[in-house]
């Protein structure tokens, strides 16, 4: 069974007018059609990519959230800077930090001190 079916679009890809012969038709070749596919599941990847980094940020902030003590890359993490910003104001005595071992650990409440 065919239709005599003749629907005037705009090929989702390129833009250019077409006449499909089915409802569901978006582009106007199988190259558009090939360009439109890549083109949207690069960006379902991309947006999958991005809310895998902002989960994993919530899950580190949320696990850091309960510690007295954070170690030098939980505080970089929390602070989003380097390390070596971290160092260099613990040099320059902003920020009081403790050995234990050979760990670096922080207060809490110096890094809170920061903001005030």
């Amino acid at each position: 069974m065919s239709s005599n079916i003749r629907i005037p679009k705009i090929c989702a890809q390129c833009g250019k007018d077409f006449i499909a012969y089915t409802t569901v038709t978006k582009c106007c070749s199988a190259r558009c059609r090939k360009k439109f596919y890549k083109k949207k599941k690069t960006e379902e990847k991309i947006e999958a990519a991005g809310s895998i980094v902002i989960q994993k940020k919530e899950y580190i902030i949320s696990k850091i959230t309960g510690k007295e003590y954070l170690s030098i890359s939980e505080v970089c993490e929390l602070l989003s800077t380097s390390r070596m910003t971290l160092y260099r104001r613990i040099k320059a005595g902003d920020i009081k930090a403790g050995k234990l071992g050979s760990k670096t650990i922080i207060k809490r409440t110096e890094i809170e001190k920061l903001f005030i």
